[in-house]
């Protein structure tokens, strides 16, 4: 079985401890390395975090380092330094524990809002610091050295993110989603769901079975697929699923339109390069392609579509009714269909790249094996509104109201 490891708030804590407890006993000989023992939360369970290194940068002031362990998982943050700085009785603070982030952490809503430490690493540093500060108040500072280099390399910034890294995860324990023998785990679920049901909905991550729900799917056909979408696509076949809505970011999904079915950032890129060369199809102008391919990102390239308004799209309606005004008994006009946007023009067409490529890459790897199975993808944005429904994804949706 695969090895589970540790989230970034459970390093972040031991490292505020060790630190407060320093400064504690400043004259107390520390073990070298000294490892932390505490309470998770949540699950409710022990774990021992090994300190690196700790020392006091002055009388109220200390640092501890630890390195993250995810586990047996394909994450990036694996081995990063994390640092927590502990300060004593702080000139100017009123509350008796503040927590903030540093360079490295991550902001919220697009370098407005407060620092990206959420619900359970808050619960976690207070829990702990509450019984260490005896007393005193306490600011604790989590700092990711290379958290800015490494969220370059994350969709952190597609939804309301930047300049680095959330301290982000609702329990101490990571599972190793990512890891190939979870793979069995996500096929034993799948074939669970498949004895019961003969449409599923496929999401990516968390903010797909979120989403699920409010657009009207039940919630016990929903699939969470982590990145294993093609895998899970042939199991899906093999199982006799006869309908299956794609249901995802669309930074992930779009790699589907170009042929990559495992969509984990460490296997296969190319998002950009897929929405310029689909775009190129639509008939858009050499300049916003450009653009497109150059867009920093994928949530740039949409920005760059929903700002653009062609001609036809500024002047007066295309079609404007006449009448004769001697008429008694008006003629019946018919009304014009709008024209479509370039977002709905290129988002259209990648909808129906991912379902086709979708529907092959089952019969390929199934052959005579499975029924025709129909898929369907709906692609939302950052903020989880949806861009565009697919034909059959649309119908899908309908079999269920």
């Amino acid at each position: 079985m695969p090895r589970s490891g540790y989230t970034l708030p459970v390093f972040a804590c031991a490292g505020a401890i060790a630190a407060l407890r320093v400064l504690a006993k400043p004259s107390a000989p520390q073990p070298s390395p000294p490892a932390i023992t505490f309470n998770l939360l949540n699950p409710d369970a022990m774990a021992t975090i090994a300190i690196d290194q700790v020392a006091p940068l002055s009388a109220t002031t200390a640092l501890a380092m630890t390195h993250s362990d995810p586990g047996d998982n394909l994450d990036l943050t694996r081995n990063t330094p994390i640092w927590s700085l502990v300060e004593l009785d702080p000139v100017g603070q009123t509350e008796a524990m503040a927590i903030a982030g540093g360079e490295g952490i991550g902001i919220q809503q697009e370098g407005s809002g407060p620092a990206a430490i959420y619900r359970y690493a808050q619960q976690l540093l207070r829990h702990h610091l509450e019984t260490e500060r005896k007393g005193h108040r306490v600011r604790v500072t989590v700092i990711l050295p290379e958290g800015r280099a490494l969220a370059e390399r994350t969709s952190n910034a597609a939804f309301g993110v930047v300049e680095g890294l959330s301290l982000l995860g609702t329990g101490g324990i990571a599972q190793p989603l990512s890891a190939p023998d979870q793979l069995e785990i996500f096929r034993q679920q799948l074939r669970a769901k498949a004895a019961q049901f003969q449409h599923l909905v496929f999401c990516i991550g968390e903010n797909g079975l979120a989403l699920a729900p409010t657009l009207g799917f039940p919630e016990e056909r929903l699939v969470k697929t982590a990145n294993w979408l093609g895998p899970l696509l042939v199991e899906a076949g093999m199982q006799g699923v006869k309908d299956i809505t794609l249901l995802g970011y669309h930074g992930k999904l779009i790699k589907l339109a170009g042929g990559i079915f495992h969509t984990h950032h460490h296997v296969a890129d190319g998002r950009q390069e897929i929405l310029t060369a689909i775009a190129s199809t639509q008939g858009l102008p050499h300049e916003l392609l450009k653009q497109l391919y150059d867009s920093a990102t994928l949530e740039a390239g949409l920005a760059l579509l929903r700002a653009h308004t062609p001609p036809h799209h500024r002047d007066e309606p295309l079609f404007v009714p006449t009448m004769p005004t001697s008429a008694l008994i008006p003629t019946p006009v018919p009304t014009p269909t709008p024209a479509p946007t370039p977002t709905e023009q290129v988002y259209g067409a990648i909808a129906q790249r991912i379902d086709q490529r979708a529907t092959d890459y089952i019969r390929k790897h199934c052959g005579e094996q499975t029924v025709a199975t129909q898929v369907g993808s709906i692609l939302f944005d950052r903020q989880r509104q949806v861009i565009i429904r697919s034909i059959a994804a649309v119908a899908q949706l309908e079999s269920f109201k």
